[in-house]
């Protein structure tokens, strides 16, 4: 993916679209949904391993929140980025996570995804990438 920059821009500003071969879009945005017994009700790991997603991808966090739900201990948080959002959502008596993953401009969502395989150590992975906003 490549960023677009705009014409009328002043110099240093950014454009956050991306650009592969003919197609122009908003973002991209993984759907990642993994099978794993590990970490899913330890709020301290899921927030590293948040931090440490996105700078692999090379986002910029502005904001991070999490909320342990009782009594089996899920949770839920979002990170909020200058690029969108990463957000997960454990379902620990499943053995669940989901996690969605939007950015926009130069940042590669893929780069997560070893992160997400190294921290979790899942024993199934499924992505999905939809390429959002596609523009004319």
């Amino acid at each position: 993916m490549k960023n677009l920059a705009r014409k009328n821009d002043p110099i240093g500003s950014k454009e956050y679209c991306c650009e592969e071969g003919d197609l122009k879009f908003a973002g991209a945005h993984l759907l990642i949904e993994l099978w794993t017994e590990h970490f899913l009700t330890d709020p301290n790991r899921i927030r590293n391993v948040i931090i440490k997603a996105i700078k692999a991808c090379g986002a910029t966090m502005l904001g991070i929140d999490l909320h342990v739900f009782t009594p089996n201990g899920g949770i839920s948080g979002v990170a909020i980025l200058q690029e969108s959002h990463l957000s997960i959502h454990t379902w620990p008596e499943y053995h669940y996570a989901a996690i969605d993953l939007f950015v926009c401009g130069a940042v590669n969502p893929h780069l997560a995804i070893p992160v997400f395989r190294d921290e979790f150590m899942p024993e199934k992975i499924e992505i999905q990438e939809i390429k959002r906003g596609r523009l004319p």
